[in-house]
This record gives structure tokens, sequence and C-alpha cells, in this order.
């Protein structure tokens, strides 16, 4: 049983639950379309639709062939926490455009390169365009302003040529040749934002409001600090004069046990009635036992209400003469709440997700992602099945191995999955996973042993060694096993099925927090296979597969059931 949320005059944050950040959203006509970023994962640049803002639901990904990924833009041995960063979605002319930064790191250094790219698309379910690189473009986080005049401005953020302290970040921008995909003209150097003196200044977005241009960045780093400023101009190219009441949203002024912190990195839209709202990602305080709670999804993608209003009284000397007009984001609270008011009363329904896959389709649904580009031959799939091919490579920085899996949804779930496993190969291992980094992760397997099938639970933390939560035989293994994992009362519970679900055997549990998202990405559930380091021709079969999920609702709140 699957618990959803229904309330008349609410909705439930976040909006797209799991590790989905740094999102970015346009409107064409009545549909909305948020794209987030990926980092290192395939396919990159997942984007969902909506009517409602509320529920959301698949369109597919940006980047979508290996081609795409495997050039200028490398996410083949792309290092974690590297890859596909902060995009801003936008749409002109009958035309979608994502314009994006790989970051990528070589083996062995520190240093690397800041690829900035376009992609586009006439249908937004693609196909999506080879990347259009953007030479000349330093730093990260770039966006796209298309002016009244019909001119394109690429608006990126860099490391300032003389920079007043470490961290210092500077937005600028420049005309931008669509035709070619260009930078032309000259640089304008626009601000080096409010907080701190703008350390960490990243994710700017430019919007035109009632002939005023305004300038939104995130600053203080995308953690407990983080925040969203906004600066103002009668130009496009500066200068940029900030706002006085900056921070317009952040929770570094809220206590640690508030639900949400981390708020920041979002982008304003405008409603066809008029009204304005902004999306933002946050990181839910549901897991820890001491000090400041995370969350095993990590950054995820929330909505809130924002309204314009106009300064009291013109009291500047500099910039734009008369009483200045600035978004107020939650203008009733001033942050982001678990329940906010429907944007719209006729859409009242907001399910929390479950998916459930047979494999019936040609082609994976885009629930699934890698670790990087997979290799070749990883995986088949048939009418009803997932093959899963054992290759030698294990979960490791760099590297792409046979795994798979979808985002957890919510700290509370039941995941199961159906595998036929008929291994010939001494230490030859399939079953799940549940992971976080190629340095956190759990795997719960069968293990071929001296002949032997064993059922293995082995944990990696962070900065520790693997250690072994369960290790036992098998005796009545014949080749197909059901494999269960829950989460409940802050804790992995992990059981099998030799039976076809009929009856379970519990054998391990874990803390949640032992897998809690501490860096861009949240947690996975996913399907393993491996022969750790060996030539093999064994694989693994997958029926189903089943993430169920269960929303933690405030004890005022009624919930109804949902097979």
């Amino acid at each position: 049983m699957v618990l959803k949320f229904e309330d008349p005059e609410n909705f439930l944050n976040p909006i797209i639950p799991g590790g989905f950040p740094d999102p970015s959203i346009c409107r064409v006509g009545d549909t909305y379309y948020i794209c987030n970023s990926s980092f290192e994962y395939f396919p990159g640049l997942p984007i969902h639709e909506s009517k409602d803002l509320v529920n959301w639901s698949w369109v597919g990904y940006g980047l979508h062939r290996k081609e795409q990924a495997s050039s200028a833009v490398n996410l083949v041995d792309v290092k974690s926490e590297d890859g596909i960063q902060a995009p801003s979605l936008r749409y002109k002319d009958g035309t979608f455009y994502i314009i994006t930064t790989c970051v990528y790191r070589p083996p062995g250094t520190d240093e690397g390169t800041c690829t900035n790219f376009i992609i586009t698309a006439t249908n937004i379910r693609g196909p999506w365009s080879d990347p259009h690189v953007i030479e000349g473009a330093p730093g990260i986080d770039p966006d796209i302003f298309f002016d009244d005049d019909g001119k394109a401005w690429y608006v990126g953020t860099a490391a300032p040529d003389k920079p007043n302290y470490p961290g210092e970040g500077e937005i600028y921008c420049h005309e931008l040749d669509l035709s070619a995909f260009k930078l032309v003209g000259d640089r304008h150097h626009l601000w080096r934002g409010a907080l701190y003196g703008g350390v960490f200044v990243e994710g700017p977005h430019m919007y035109k409001h009632e002939g005023s241009y305004y300038l939104m960045a995130a600053e203080g780093g995308t953690g407990v600090n983080h925040a969203e400023v906004i600066a103002i101009s009668d130009k496009v190219t500066g200068p940029f004069y900030p706002n006085d009441r900056n921070p317009i949203l952040t929770s570094r002024n809220l206590s640690y046990d508030n639900w949400v912190h981390s708020t920041g990195h979002g982008d304003l839209f405008q409603l066809p009635d008029g009204r304005w709202y902004m999306v933002c990602l946050g990181v839910r305080a549901e897991e820890g036992k001491a000090g400041m709670k995370r969350s095993n999804m990590g950054r995820e993608t929330h909505l809130l209400p924002v309204r314009w209003e106009r300064e009291p009284m013109d009291w500047h000397s500099l910039g734009p003469s008369g009483a200045r007009l600035w978004p107020v984001c939650a203008p009733d609270t001033g942050r982001v709440e678990r329940q906010t008011a429907l944007p719209f009363k006729s859409m009242q329904l907001h399910a929390c997700n479950t998916f459930r896959d047979t494999f019936e389709g040609p082609e994976l649904h885009p629930e699934w992602n890698f670790r990087r580009v997979p290799k070749d031959g990883m995986y088949t799939l048939s009418p009803g099945c997932l093959r899963l091919n054992a290759q030698p490579q294990v979960i490791e920085e760099r590297v792409s191995c046979s795994l798979m899996g979808i985002r957890q949804r919510q700290s509370e779930f039941t995941f199961l999955t159906k595998m036929t496993f008929k291994p010939a190969t001494d230490g030859v291992e399939a079953g799940t996973s549940v992971f976080q980094k190629d340095d956190n992760y759990v795997n719960f397997v069968v293990r071929l042993v001296e002949g032997k099938h064993r059922i293995c639970i082995s944990l990696k933390e962070r900065e520790k060694e693997e250690r072994i939560l369960h290790d036992e035989d098998l005796k009545a293994y014949e080749g197909t096993l059901t494999f269960r994992i829950e989460s409940s009362s802050h804790a992995y519970h992990f059981s099998y099925s030799l039976d076809d679900g009929g009856s379970f055997t519990s054998c391990a549990e874990m803390e949640a927090d032992l897998l809690l998202s501490y860096g861009y990405t949240g947690s996975y559930l996913g399907l393993y296979c491996t022969s750790r380091g060996k030539s093999s021709k064994d694989y693994a079969e997958y029926t189903f597969i089943q993430h169920s999920a269960v929303l933690r609702l405030p004890a005022h709140q009624s919930a109804a059931g949902s097979a």
C-alpha cells in the first residue's frame, strides 16, 4: 500500500521528489517544463512536464545518445560530482534550448575544464542536437537571455580577473550568435553578488520585467548558507544594483531543525494569468542522529509563490530612477513550506511516486540511469526481461560497471525485484545495490563461492573500508530469488524470498544515515552484476522491479491508500 497526499487546498513539496537538483523552468502555452542537473549520470539533463505545476511526468533527457556525451562533453570516465551542472532551459520561436556546463578533470589531477555548450530541439521529447560548444566562454552555470530587440545573450559565471578574496565570483554577459553558436562583441562584467561579498556566486538567470533587467543568482555555496540574490539595471549590459533586501530566498536564518535547508538555485517564471512562481532546490532534514539532518535523496526540486512589490519610496542615488520593483519569495512566510496553496485549484492531487517496470518496451524507461556512459553490451532487453551481463568492473571512481538504478524518491519505501541468476564462474555476483557514490553504497547480491550460492550484503561507507553485513549459504536456492529492500524508522531492512514472494527471510538492517547525500546527487536503488575482474559470460535476468514510496506526512494530515 502506498500513501498519497490529497488536499483540496495545498500541494506538497518537493514537487519532484528524488535527486533532481538545480531546476530550470520554462512555460510554452499551458505546459511547464523543468530540466535538472545530472552530473556524472547518463542519460543526462532529465526533463519533466506538467500542466498544473504539481503533478510532473517524464519527458526524457537532453543528453540521450552516447555520442552526445563521449567527446567534448565527456561522461565516459568523469569524476564523481563533475559532469553536467546547472542547466538553463529556454524556449524561443519554436526551438527549445538547454545551455549548461560539463566539468571534467582528467585522471591524476584536480585541474579540469569547464565546457559550456548548448543543445537544441524543436520537440521537447527530442531528438536533441549534438552539443554546440561555446568557445571563449569561461566558468560555469550559463544562462540564455532573449531580449525584446531580438538579441540573445550568454550570461555566465567566472572568477574575476582580480578577485578580492578566495571564492569571489563574477557574473558576465556576452552577445550570442545562435546561428553559429558563437560569442560576438565585447564581454560585459555585470555583478559580483551581494551575500558575503559574492562568495561562490553562481547559477545566474536574467529576466526583463516592466522595462527593467533583473539578474538573479545563487550565492553562499549549495549548503546551509545557500541563498538567492537579485540586482536590477536599465540595460542588459549593466551596471546592476542589488536589492537592499537581499537575499530574497534562503534558509540560513532558520534552525537546522527546519524541515528543509540549503534552499536556493532558483528560476523565476510567470503564469498566463500574471502570477509568478519560483522553482528552487532544497534538502530535506529527515535523517541523521545529531546536529544538522540531511536526506538520502539529496537536493530536490521545490516550488514557491512569488509576488512583485514596489519599494515604498525612491531613496536611491544610483541606478534606475523611481521606486524599484522587486520579487518577494513566499510572501506569507519567506521560506519554502512543506505544504503550500495549490497554484490551480482544479488540480488537487499530488501522488507519491511509485514505479513498477516489467521491461515490456523496446527501450528502458526514463527512470533508469547509469553512472557514466554504459559500456556496450552491458544489458539487453526482451519482452518481460532485462538481462544484465556480468562485466569485470566493480563500483569505483571513474568506472562504468554493470550498475543501473532509479532514484530513491522518499525516505521510506519498499523496493522489490525478481532475479534469475545461474552463474558458472566462481566469484561472480548479481543482485541489487543502493548507491550514493562510488565510495558509498550497499550491495545485496547472490554470489557464487566455490560452487555454492551465498547471499551477501556489503556496505561501503565514505572514507572507510567495505565491510560485510551478512553472508550465508543459500541451501535451497534453485536459480531464482526475490530481493526486498525496505526503508522505515530511519533504517534500511534487507530480506529475500525463494518462493516468489510467498515468504521473506530477513537477513540484515542498517541505519539510513550511512547512505546520506553529502554531495550534488541523491540515492539510487539499482541492479548490479559483476565478475569481479574475471572474464565471464554470466548474466542475471530481472522480470520486474517495483519502488513503492511512502510519504512522511504531518501528524494532522490524513492519507489515502493507493495500490
